[in-house]
């Protein structure tokens, strides 16, 4: 399994690109910065788009994904979202005045976006994948995934603030290869992680305690403005097993 960042922060600036997580080229974890963040020919071999929850830093780039694509594939993108994201996405985005609905178009039988209906604490099989997904803490009715292909798994949640079920899930998990997950906010902001469902080092520190051990840890969706800080209070955390995704366009394979 090939995990590709195309974008991992939570915030975008020069350097800094929000959400985008492609496996093996096929099956892409949200749509942040897929457009902006790789060649429009190797956008048009994704097959399978998985959106976490309808945040603008998850979605933006569906837009651009398929206006670039339009015309390319001769099939849809197949996109899989719970039933309040699908209808937010909708209705405030491929809307025919913030942008076209490619829902429909080039027609409603052939579109360039198809979406389907996802049920939390169901698995569905796409391909090669057998995808969980599962609630996690954070709004619009956030999913965090667990993905398993072949003989390799991996735990993606990158919005979310302390949660307890995916992590559950995980420690059933055989062969679990990775965790990614997030840290939004310096300690100092405690508050603001709270209210708004994110993690700090100091509650990641307590989270890391609920996941299965010995599995290497990812931390991304950190806020551009506050990315030196959160370097400095993560590496004090002093776990071996946390890589701090600090760097857009960087590859795992497991």
């Amino acid at each position: 399994m090939l995990v590709r960042i195309i974008g991992g922060h939570g915030g975008v600036s020069p350097g800094f690109k929000a959400t985008s997580y492609l496996i093996d080229g096929r099956l892409l974890i949200d749509a942040g910065s897929v457009a902006s963040g790789i060649q429009i020919e190797e956008q048009s071999h994704i097959d399978y788009v998985l959106i976490s929850h309808s945040h603008l830093d998850h979605i933006s780039d569906l837009a651009f994904l398929a206006d670039n694509c339009f015309g390319m594939k001769g099939r849809p993108f197949e996109i899989y979202a719970n039933t309040p994201v699908r209808e937010a996405i909708k209705t405030h985005l491929l809307n025919d005045v913030i942008w076209p609905d490619f829902t429909a178009l080039p027609n409603k039988e052939n579109p360039t976006l198809r979406f389907h209906d996802i049920k939390p604490e169901m698995s569905l099989v796409l391909g090669d994948y057998r995808i969980l997904p599962v609630p996690v803490n954070h709004s619009t009715g956030a999913l965090g995934f667990i993905i398993e292909r072949k003989n390799a798994s991996v735990v993606f949640t990158q919005d979310t603030g302390p949660t307890d079920a995916i992590w559950e899930y995980a420690k059933q998990v055989k062969n679990l290869k990775a965790i990614f997950t997030e840290v939004s906010f310096p300690n100092a902001l405690s508050q603001v992680a709270r209210d708004s469902q994110h993690h700090t080092p100091a509650t990641m520190k307590a989270e890391i305690k609920k996941m299965p051990p010995d599995v290497p840890i990812f931390l991304g969706h950190l806020k551009p403005n506050f990315q030196s800080q959160l370097f400095k209070e993560i590496e004090d955390l002093k776990d071996e097993r946390i890589t701090i995704l600090g760097s857009s366009d960087t590859s795992y394979v497991f």
